[in-house]
């Protein structure tokens, strides 16, 4: 798909066909996020793959948003690999590196037929306990992820936007 439909069609999708997404799909989608750029390329984030029943049953408990998918990308943050400007303290790239890893993935998704949905509704203490989490590691996001459902449909503000001078600032 050309980029520029991927980005107009692609939407959270909140409902999934119960089918396994393909080995060699979901180690494309992998892949993108590793050809993602992060600061001096540290790559400091750390996915989790929750495709088997105990690991979709474990994360089901903890967020009702994980919609019935087959998988959920659990995308954590190691605190100790991001980059770390030394101009200001707590000036720090890796919330942004693991959402450009998440977007590159999520449009990825979408460029080969699978829906996705980036989801933040889940306790971030309560996920890292669950699945055993190292001390250094830090859940950043969920991200869903099928086959759309026949009647999967994007939500009524999806296509709603701000006018683009309400957004940018020339100055």
């Amino acid at each position: 798909m050309e980029f520029s439909n991927v980005i107009k069609e692609r939407y959270s999708v909140r409902k999934y066909k119960p089918d396994m997404i393909w080995d060699d799909e979901l180690n494309r989608i992998l892949e993108a996020g590793m050809l993602a750029p992060t600061g001096c390329n540290y790559q400091p984030q750390r996915i989790y793959v929750l495709k088997s029943d105990e690991a979709i049953a474990k994360i089901r408990s903890l967020s009702r948003c994980a919609f019935d998918a087959p998988v959920v990308l659990l995308i954590a943050l190691d605190e100790t690999a991001d980059w770390k400007s030394p101009l200001e303290a707590d000036c720090r790239a890796g919330i942004q590196d693991v959402s450009i890893v998440a977007d590159h993935m999520m449009l990825a998704a979408w460029d080969i037929g699978i829906g996705s949905c980036w989801v933040n509704y889940f306790k971030p203490s309560e996920v890292k306990e669950a699945f055993d989490l190292p001390e250094n590691e830090t859940p950043i996001l969920l991200m869903t992820l099928g086959y759309p459902a026949d009647d999967s449909q994007p939500m009524k503000l999806h296509h709603e936007s701000k006018d683009m001078t309400q957004i940018v600032k020339v100055l």
